[in-house]
């Protein structure tokens, strides 16, 4: 079974982080999430949630090398707090090196960039957070979901699904990924008048 870290940091993005951490687990995966500091973490939008454990625990107890990705929610300040933590950074460095998926979504894969791990990729992230001024070496698309290698990212909270439903093929296969995905009675045609 893949295993899945999931940092939350206070401001994190309601609608993504519980999209992602409710679709992986329907899938099977074993997800955790583990709170930058001690104690229940508040989304931009005031859903609380308490996280399995903190990032320090994880780290203390070597546990990194088990979990095969790491997902960064966005939204803010959440996404500007997981930037500003070193030990955010250095375990995205540390999933890099030992070639794991590295996810994120919204104005998260701005911690990807300042963790120089998008240099000369294609990335997509939220209309303004990867610039050209500011991040002239990465190849940024409009796309909802964007793969290069073992990168993810996606555009924000309304496509949260499709890149929930990506990070399941990914770790899964295509099967799991349509089983999760019938059960949502996702509409391919849209609101009928």
């Amino acid at each position: 079974m893949s295993k899945v870290l999931i940092p939350l940091a206070q401001g994190f993005e309601d609608l993504e982080a519980v999209t992602i951490i409710d679709l992986l687990r329907r899938a099977g995966i074993n997800v955790t999430t583990a709170g930058l500091v001690t104690g229940p973490i508040t989304g931009s939008r005031g859903t609380v949630i308490i996280p399995d454990v903190t990032l320090a625990t994880i780290l203390e107890s070597e546990l990194v090398p088990e979990y095969d990705m790491i997902v960064l929610p966005g939204g803010q300040p959440g996404a500007t707090n997981l930037e500003n933590d070193a030990r955010v950074i250095n375990l995205l460095k540390k999933m890099a090196k030992t070639n794991k998926y590295l996810g994120a979504i919204c104005a998260a894969p701005a911690v990807l960039a300042q963790a120089g791990l998008l240099s000369k990729r294609k990335a997509t992230a939220y209309p303004g957070t990867l610039t050209a001024e500011n991040y002239p070496d990465i190849i940024v698309m409009d796309d909802s979901v964007v793969i290069d290698d073992k990168i993810i990212t996606s555009r924000g909270p309304g496509t949260a699904m499709d890149f929930s439903l990506q990070l399941i093929e990914l770790l899964t296969d295509k099967q799991a990924r349509d089983k999760v995905e019938a059960a949502l009675m996702r509409s391919e045609t849209g609101v009928i008048k």
